[in-house]
């Protein structure tokens, strides 16, 4: 009996289509063209596909991560009519199977799907083994609304929620740092389910309440949003249908020794907020330091505004940057980094400091060019250090 070899075989890239939130980095990431999408998928083309991996570590939510071993490769007219990625094929008149074949030839090629100059996004080694992708589309968590507030002011053209969901008797694990898709109730024109949305927990793992097994988001409604417009509607009693949890990366470390540099804007505030809550549970007095740099246009604009005012400096270092206040120059969170130069320098040298930047996509460039004249003013060169830190699990960027 003959059985299928590795020459006969090749591994595939493919984007999980349950998982992936739309957010066209992969597509904006790859130099080569191959990653397209429709209204329905993003896809790979597998004769354009180098596996650099370059895609790999922007992807919010793993789906770009995946890959088979294929005797003739997925075409794109099939990947654009997933649902679901399709489980990995048997191969071969033997019926040889990844897992039976691991340290075969089949095994090797899984090895080398994950091999390449891309590299890919790495946990901090002191994290929680977090766990993923529990709940899928076809097998949701319900959970149940416990509370919906505005935290921006009511005056602010921004309305940001805090909503709060409950998962009652459902065991839905939660790391900091990780998100959960969220499904809408309705279809598209063709009568197919609309795609999940990806939202990080703002709460610490142990619940937005202790021990309560629930947790919560922070949702800006965009006018017109069909998604967002109806989360920020939803009333206590309502009941949703959720995914995940998604993320193995973006975690916090759970060393207390650790410094966490947190920049973000807006709503890529959530994560950070699980962050320093689950500081100030298990470890408030932790010799490791949390610093914030946190941008929104005014005060009245900064969702958590309010309660940020009673978190005290010694817990957290705050840094409100405000860029559209009357009679006051532009700020963003870069040009405050800068100006406090001389304090980050020493904590961006630091092994103990991971840096986690959370926000709108186009803020990325502008911090890792502050951090970059940081890090030159004091003889570090950033574009040596950054790879490290990011291979060492300690550079972490998750923008939309």
């Amino acid at each position: 009996m003959t059985h299928t070899t590795s020459a006969t075989l090749r591994k595939q890239h493919l984007i999980d289509p349950e998982i992936c939130i739309r957010c066209g980095t992969c597509e904006a990431t790859c130099t080569v063209g191959a990653v397209s999408h429709d209204d329905r998928n993003y896809v790979v083309d597998p004769e354009k596909c180098n596996a650099c991996l370059d895609c790999i570590a922007p992807c919010p939510t793993g789906s770009i991560d995946n890959w088979r071993i294929v005797a003739a490769p997925y075409p794109l007219a099939e990947q654009f009519e997933w649902m679901e990625l399709p489980p990995q094929q048997e191969l071969g008149d033997a019926g040889i199977s990844p897992a039976e074949a691991s340290e075969g030839e089949v095994g090797a090629l899984i090895e080398a799907a994950h091999a390449g100059g891309g590299g890919r996004a790495v946990a901090p080694a002191s994290a929680t083994r977090p766990v993923v992708n529990l709940y899928g589309r076809s097998n949701p968590a319900v959970a149940t609304v416990q509370g919906n507030f505005r935290i921006t002011a009511s005056s602010a053209e921004s309305d940001v929620r805090h909503i709060v969901l409950s998962f009652g008797e459902t065991a839905f694990p939660i790391l900091e740092g990780q998100s959960i898709g969220v499904l809408p109730p309705v279809t598209d024109p063709d009568g197919r389910p609309y795609p999940l949305r990806l939202y990080s927990v703002a709460s610490a793992r142990d619940g937005e309440k202790r021990n309560s097994n629930n947790i919560a988001l922070t949702v800006k409604r965009v006018p017109g949003g069909l998604v967002s417009e109806w989360l920020c509607d939803l009333k206590v009693g309502e009941r949703i249908a959720v995914t995940g949890p998604f993320g193995s990366t973006f975690l916090m470390p759970d060393d207390a020794r650790a410094n966490i540099l947190m920049i973000c804007t807006g709503t890529g505030s959530a994560p950070f907020r699980a962050f320093t809550e689950r500081r100030r549970r298990a470890a408030p007095s932790a010799e490791g330091r949390l610093v914030m740099f946190f941008g929104a246009r005014t005060p009245e604009e900064l969702p958590y505004f309010g309660p940020l005012q009673k978190v005290p400096q010694s817990l957290l270092e705050q840094q409100l940057v405000f860029s559209r206040m009357p009679g006051q120059p532009k700020e963003y969170v870069q040009d405050r980094m800068r100006a406090n130069a001389s304090g980050l320098a020493p904590l961006v040298a630091d092994p103990a400091t991971h840096i986690f930047i959370c926000g709108l996509k186009g803020m990325e460039d502008g911090v890792d060019a502050a951090l970059a004249e940081i890090a030159s003013a004091t003889g570090i060169d950033w574009a040596a250090l950054k790879p490290r830190l990011r291979g060492e699990g300690r550079y972490h960027v998750e923008t939309y």
